[in-house]
C-alpha cells in the first residue's frame, strides 16, 4: 500500500507544477522562463569585458573560423594575436563572442608573458548563423577585435 500510495503523490505533484505552464500559453511560458547570469546581449558582454573603453578593429588579430559550419555544435576557432609577449607588453587576455547565442562569452582566456605567444584554440557552440569575435586586452589597457561571419547549417545550441 505504501507504494501505490507513494506514486499517487508524485502524480498528483507533477499535475500541480505542470498545470500552470499547460494553462499559459507558449509565449508566455517563454517570458516567464528564467534568464541565467550568462544571458547577455552582445553589447553587455563587450561592456562587462571592456568597462566602457573603445574596442578598436585590428589586423593584428587574426580570427581563423569556417565560412560554414556543417553543424553548430562544433565550430574550431582559433585566434591569433600578433603582438609581443615581454614582460611589460603582452596580451592579457582573449576573449571569444558570439553575436546570436543566448549566452554570447563563450571563452574567456587569461594569458601572461610565460604563455609566449597570444594564441588560443577551441570548439564552440552556434545556435545558427551569426558573428564570431576574437577579442584581445592588451596589458596597456586596450582592447582590439576581429570579426567573421559564420553560416550554420545546423544549429547546435537546442
Amino acid at each position: 500500500m505504501k507504494r501505490r500510495n507513494f506514486i499517487k503523490s508524485m502524480v498528483a505533484v507533477s499535475a500541480v507544477v505542470a498545470t500552470p505552464m499547460v494553462l499559459m500559453g507558449k509565449e508566455e511560458a517563454a517570458k516567464a522562463k528564467r534568464k541565467g547570469p550568462n544571458d547577455l546581449t552582445y553589447a553587455a558582454a563587450v561592456e562587462a569585458i571592456t568597462g566602457g573603453k573603445e574596442v578598436k578593429d585590428s589586423q593584428k588579430v587574426k580570427l581563423t573560423v569556417p565560412e560554414i559550419a556543417e553543424n553548430g555544435a562544433v565550430v574550431p576557432v582559433k585566434v591569433e594575436i600578433d603582438h609581443p609577449m615581454e614582460e611589460s607588453n603582452y596580451v592579457k587576455a582573449i576573449h571569444v563572442l558570439s553575436t546570436k547565442n543566448g549566452n554570447v562569452r563563450c571563452v574567456d582566456v587569461m594569458l601572461t608573458p610565460a604563455n609566449g605567444k597570444g594564441y588560443f584554440a577551441t570548439r564552440i557552440k552556434l545556435s545558427t548563423t551569426q558573428e564570431v569575435v576574437g577579442l584581445a586586452e592588451l596589458s596597456d589597457g586596450t582592447f582590439i577585435k576581429a570579426a567573421k561571419s559564420v553560416k550554420v547549417t545546423i544549429g547546435g545550441c537546442g
